[in-house]
């Protein structure tokens, strides 16, 4: 089921695909329900192999202190870089919209305490699968798969 905070992400995944990037959206919420950032993934448009969605939310949220009473957001599950900077901060979970077309490291945050939420989103499949469709190589290349 999709709340506020997913559709926030989703919006912002939107964003990134309008602005010709690859559509991934992440939010970051204290646990009161306040957004502290919300983020998309920047690759394309700022020329930066590391700038996915959850790493464009983080930045964004600046320092926080302690990520310790936070959930993150992200509209596709977190791949390795992002899932090891989720645990890093400890982040104590992240719900995803998608994990149908990119499996992302789910078992990995879950093996270091992070509780994992999959909602399976059809908007979230919809629009990555497109998006794939129409951008194979782009995809590819953020996946680390060229």
């Amino acid at each position: 089921m999709k709340d506020k905070y997913m559709q926030l992400a989703i919006d912002q995944a939107k964003k990134s695909l309008s602005e010709g990037g690859i559509p991934i959206g992440s939010v970051l919420v204290k646990a009161d329900g306040e957004v502290i950032a919300q983020g998309h993934n920047k690759r394309v448009q700022e020329d930066n192999p590391i700038l996915h969605g959850e790493m464009d939310c983080l930045f964004n949220a600046g320092r926080v202190g302690s990520y310790k009473n936070t959930v993150i957001y992200s509209t596709l599950m977190p791949c390795y870089m992002c899932a090891g900077t989720i645990v890093q901060f400890n982040i104590p979970k992240v719900i995803v919209g998608e994990s149908t077309t990119f499996e992302g490291a789910k078992a990995f945050m879950e093996e270091h305490g992070v509780e994992v939420v999959d909602l399976q989103l059809p908007e979230c499949i919809e629009m990555m699968e497109n998006f794939i469709e129409k951008n194979p190589k782009l995809w590819h290349e953020d996946i680390g798969e060229l």
